[in-house]
C-alpha cells in the first residue's frame, strides 16, 4: 500500500504572515505618498518621465511581495533536509557575496551593504542573507558535533572562529547593526544546545570587552567629520542617545543635529492617542519624519491607526514567534529543532529592536520591521526562512496525523 504524503503545513503561522504582508502593504501605500512624489520628481527633472506621481513605492512594494510569493511557491516543497545538506554551502556563497560588496561595491551613506543587478526592482543586501544562512550553517555544525557539545576544542573554538570571521566582516563594511541581531540569537544558541554554561560566560566576557573597546578607541571630534573613523557612526549614535533627555526636545534643536528622527518619532507616537488619525492621515510622513518607510514605519502606524492596532500588530508577532517555537517544541530532529527556535529570536529580536528604536529606548539603527518596513533584501530572506519553517511543520504535523491514526487502530 502506497503511504500518500502529508501535506499539510502549520495554517496559522501561514495566515498569520500572508496578513502581516497585506498590512504592510498598505502601510507602505500610506507612509510613502511624499518620498515617491520627490523621487519621481528628481526623474522628471533628468527627463525619465513626464510627471511625478506618488506611488512610485507602492510599484516597487509589488514587485516585492509577487517576488517573495514567487520564491515561496517554487521552494515550498523542497524538504528542510535539503537546506540541512548544503547549510555550508549556502554559507560560502553569502560570503563570497559579503567579499564583493567589500571589495567592489559603491558607499552609500558611509556603508558597503548592496549589490546593484541591473532588471531587479530592489538592491541585494547580503547581510540579510547572512542571518538566515548563519543560522542553517551552525544548526548543521552542531547537529554534526552533538557528541562533541562539551568540548572546547572540538566544538566552542570553531563556533568562536566562526563567529569572529563574520564580525569582522560586518565591522569592514560596516554593519554594526546585523551584530545586534545576531548576537542574541547566539546567546540562544548556548541555552537550547546544551552546551557547557562556561562557554556561555566566556562569550558574555568577550562580547562586553569588544563593545567597550569599539565605544572608547573609536571616539572622534564631532567638528572634524572628514576625518572620523570607520566605526564612529557607533559612537557617535550611542553619545547622542546617552545625551540628557532635557535635551531632546529643545526647541532651539528641534530641527538639527543626529536626534532629530528621534523627536519626530516621538511626536507622532505620543500626539494622536488611542484612536490615531486613520489610514492616509499622518502629519508627520509630511516631510517631517525622514526615512519613514524604513526604519520609522511604527511611529506612523501608531500616529494613524492609533494604540489600538499597534498591539494587535504586537500580539502578532508574538503570535508567530509563538508557533515558531511550538515547531521547535514539538519536532525531534534536531537540526530542525535548532532552526526553529534561532529563526524565531531573529525575528522577534529584529521587531523589538526596531519599535525600541522609535520608543527612544535604544540608539538609531538601520534594523528593518519585519515584513512591515520597505525592504525588499528583509522580505525576501524572510520569506525563505518562513518556508523552511513551513516544510518542518509539514514533517510535524505529518508525525502527529500518524499517530493519531495508529492510536485509533489500537483502540
Amino acid at each position: 500500500m502506497i503511504k500518500k504524503k502529508n501535506t499539510n503545513i502549520d495554517y496559522p503561522l501561514f495566515f498569520a504572515v500572508v496578513f502581516l504582508i497585506l498590512f504592510w502593504m498598505m502601510m507602505i501605500s500610506s507612509v510613502s505618498i511624499f518620498k515617491s512624489h520627490e523621487i519621481t520628481l528628481k526623474l522628471v527633472n533628468k527627463g525619465l518621465i513626464q510627471e511625478p506621481y506618488n506611488y512610485f513605492y507602492v510599484i516597487k512594494n509589488i514587485f516585492h511581495v509577487i517576488a517573495g510569493f514567487i520564491v515561496l511557491i517554487l521552494t515550498v516543497k523542497i524538504p528542510y533536509k535539503f537546506f540541512e545538506k548544503y547549510s555550508p554551502y549556502l554559507l560560502l556563497f553569502t560570503t563570497f557575496l559579503l567579499s564583493y560588496v567589500l571589495v567592489f561595491a559603491k558607499v552609500v551613506k558611509w556603508a558597503k551593504l548592496w549589490i546593484d543587478i541591473p532588471g531587479l526592482p530592489f538592491n541585494i543586501q547580503p547581510t540579510e542573507l547572512l542571518k538566515f544562512t548563519l543560522i542553517l550553517f551552525l544548526a548543521y555544525f552542531f547537529k554534526r558535533n552533538i557528541k562533541k557539545i562539551k568540548s572546547f576544542k572540538y566544538w566552542f573554538l570553531p563556533f568562536l572562529w566562526i563567529i569572529v570571521f563574520f564580525l569582522i566582516i560586518l565591522a569592514l563594511l560596516p554593519d554594526f547593526w546585523t551584530v545586534m541581531v545576531l548576537v542574541p540569537v547566539a546567546f540562544i544558541m548556548f541555552f537550547l544546545s546544551w552546551a557547557n554554561v562556561r562557554y556561555l560566560t566566556i562569550l558574555t566576557l568577550i562580547w562586553i570587552i569588544l563593545s567597550f573597546w569599539i565605544y572608547s578607541s573609536w571616539k572622534y571630534n564631532r567638528n572634524l567629520w572628514e576625518e572620523r573613523p570607520k566605526l564612529a557612526y557607533i559612537t557617535e549614535r550611542i553619545d547622542y542617545f546617552l545625551e540628557d533627555s532635557k535635551h531632546l526636545f529643545d526647541r532651539k534643536q528641534i530641527n538639527r543635529g543626529k536626534t532629530y528622527q528621534t523627536k519626530q518619532a516621538l511626536i507622532t507616537i505620543w500626539s494622536w492617542g488611542f484612536s490615531g488619525l486613520w489610514l492616509w492621515n499622518s502629519i508627520q510622513k509630511r516631510w517631517y519624519l525622514p526615512e519613514v518607510q524604513w526604519d520609522f514605519i511604527f511611529s506612523v502606524i501608531v500616529e494613524e491607526l492609533g494604540f489600538l492596532w499597534s498591539f494587535i500588530l504586537l500580539s502578532l508577532y508574538l503570535f508567530i514567534a509563538y508557533r515558531w517555537f511550538y515547531i521547535y517544541s514539538q519536532v525531534n530532529d534536531i537540526f530542525a529543532k535548532l532552526v526553529a527556535a534561532w529563526i524565531s529570536t531573529w525575528f522577534i529580536t529584529q521587531a523589538f529592536i526596531n519599535i525600541w528604536v522609535n520608543l527612544n529606548i535604544m540608539p538609531l539603527t538601520w534594523i528593518t520591521l519585519p515584513f512591515v518596513s520597505y525592504w525588499g533584501s528583509s522580505l525576501l530572506t524572510l520569506m525563505i526562512a518562513l518556508w523552511v519553517l513551513l516544510n518542518i511543520s509539514r514533517e510535524l504535523h505529518g508525525k502527529t496525523q500518524f499517530t493519531r491514526t495508529k492510536r485509533r487502530k489500537m483502540i
